[in-house]
């Protein structure tokens, strides 16, 4: 069975150490390749094309997150398991948001580094508890956003002014866009904020404060 081939990137060399120690004692893992910081770890993921790469945030000069990007735009295949000191929600979706397949900070448990590995290795993301918490609360706070704040700043644009009592060529005018543009805002106005004709439009409008009884 051939073995999972992981790089190791951290700038503290006790920590590759004790991390490298830990997985020596693993049969079907194996580390290929380290590197301290950034552009470092994107060149040796290119040369080594590794199966999982262990991935710290706060390094010199190129910081993990941006490395991630670069390297799961380079090669979606290659795994990438992040492993860091920081377990604050901002720092978990970031994470998440840059691509990588799994979250993992640094005080758990060297047996959980082992599961995260085989299990982002097997295309599965692997999410601590506080990462997983903080991707459902973002989650909810999407779903329970007022809908207007969905809207785009040109979507809101177009909103006025058609709550303003515009026609699509008025607005296509104003606005400098085509017509077919104007449509299109129309429709995904209509779908965001769950209204069907003008009239439930302007009575939004209205609640928003966004035109007046008078307009």
């Amino acid at each position: 069975m051939s073995k999972i081939r992981v790089l190791l990137i951290d700038d503290h060399a006790l920590m590759r150490d004790g991390i490298r120690a830990l997985l020596d004692l693993q049969d079907d893992i194996e580390i290929v390749g380290e590197a301290s910081e950034g552009k470092e770890a994107i060149k040796k993921a290119r040369e080594l094309v590794p199966d999982v790469v262990i991935m710290d945030i706060s390094m010199p000069e190129m910081d993990g997150l941006e490395a991630t990007r670069q390297i799961k735009k380079k090669n979606p295949s290659v795994k990438v398991l992040v492993l860091t000191q920081h377990d604050n929600r901002e720092y978990i979706l970031s994470t998440i948001r840059s691509g990588s397949d799994g979250y993992l900070p640094k005080r758990a448990l060297g047996s959980e580094l082992v599961v995260a590995i085989r299990a982002v290795h097997q295309g599965h993301s692997f999410l601590y508890p506080t990462a997983a918490g903080a991707l459902i609360e973002d989650y909810r706070r999407q779903v329970e956003k007022e809908p207007y704040d969905r809207l785009t700043e040109r979507e809101r644009e177009v909103f006025r002014l058609i709550a303003d009592g515009q026609t699509s060529r008025e607005i296509a005018d104003t606005l400098f866009i085509a017509l077919k543009t104007v449509h299109n805002h129309r429709a995904k106005i209509m779908i965001k904020l769950d209204i069907h004709n003008r009239s439930e439009l302007v009575k939004y409008a209205i609640r928003k404060g966004l035109v007046t009884m008078d307009t």
